[in-house]
């Protein structure tokens, strides 16, 4: 049994990391290469759709990644499942305080009511992105090395 959550918590895991990367690396590169603003529109779309799915998806992979440290804590490696548990609750407590505000506005603005700086506020977002991405591929390598 305890095979069988290692791996579905690698999979989901492994799934979320590749989408937040994809994120910073592909979709957000294409938005922002876009014409005049029109990028912002997609970044608003793009908040407003993966701004539904990512709080379950990133509390989720942590309670996977709870339970396995929990069922697994006598086995090699039970201590790198803690700390790659550590790394996504960083993860989460970093979109709270940092992404999460900024995506709730961006997600709301229309060429109409969008603020003057806005560009800013999407690229301090792309940088707070590119650090969150660092730490969930850290807590993902992490694991899947515990797991192995």
């Amino acid at each position: 049994m305890l095979d069988v959550l290692e791996v579905v918590t690698a999979v989901v895991v492994g799934l979320m990391v590749g989408v937040e990367f994809s994120v910073a690396f592909v979709i957000n590169p294409i938005l922002n290469a876009l014409p005049e603003d029109s990028g912002q529109l997609g970044h608003a779309h793009g908040g407003r759709m993966l701004g539904a799915v990512m709080p379950v998806w990133y509390v989720g992979s942590l309670a996977l990644v709870a339970v396995r440290a929990a069922a697994g804590w006598n086995r090699d490696g039970a201590g790198l499942v803690v700390t790659a548990g550590a790394l996504l609750v960083l993860a989460v407590v970093m979109s709270l305080l940092l992404l999460v505000p900024i995506n709730n506005r961006n997600k709301a603005w229309t060429p109409e009511n969008r603020p003057e700086d806005w560009k800013e506020q999407l690229n301090r977002w792309d940088r707070w992105h590119y650090v969150r991405v660092a730490v969930i591929i850290t807590a993902f390598t992490l694991l899947v090395t515990a797991l192995t």
